[in-house]
């Protein structure tokens, strides 16, 4: 038996991460993570360094047992290669970022923008619309419930409210001549 063949362009090294990721062997994928990578994961943050990379995707992956990656495409110009990928899954593992499981179900879509560096992946920016996310999970009211109506009416009180107390103390300080 032949060892595998590693992955020589930067379009394989996405590739191959991805696919790691998704098959859940986070070893391989951490194999594919530069030591000093940083994975910038918006909302979440900024993961730096391959250990803290790896732990932030065994947390996840921990928190989703039935995780599912779809790359539906991948480019790459030189080092830089994007990938434009879906996720599905059920929160209903282990509590992730301090919110425990409650069974919700998710379906998103986002892509990675990538700096490979030597086969391995240097940086990495991942974007998703997080909100979209937090509804589908029901950290946020579903779009166009009454839930959200309340939230946003709430939201537009409290911006007038402070507007005008700025607008009153700015003409208090200077004399009542705004």
């Amino acid at each position: 038996m032949s060892a595998p063949v590693s992955p020589v362009t930067p379009v394989e090294v996405a590739r191959s991460a991805a696919d790691a990721l998704s098959a859940g062997d986070l070893n391989r994928f951490a194999e594919l993570v530069h030591e000093d990578a940083t994975y910038d994961i918006l909302p979440f943050g900024e993961q730096r360094g391959r250990v803290a990379v790896k732990e932030f995707f065994t947390e996840f992956r921990g928190a989703l047992p039935d995780f599912s990656m779809t790359v539906e495409a991948v480019t790459g110009a030189g080092e830089q290669v994007a990938v434009a990928w879906r996720i599905t899954g059920t929160f209903n593992g282990k509590p992730f970022q301090g919110f425990t499981p409650n069974n919700h179900a998710f379906d998103i879509r986002g892509i990675d923008f990538m700096d490979v560096d030597s086969g391995r992946v240097r940086h990495d920016r991942v974007a998703f619309d997080g909100a979209e996310w937090a509804r589908q999970l029901g950290l946020l009211p579903p779009r166009g419930s009454a839930a959200e109506r309340t939230v946003r009416t709430a939201f537009n009180t409290r911006t007038r409210v402070v507007r005008r107390w700025h607008e009153r103390k700015h003409a208090d300080d200077h004399g009542g001549h705004g």
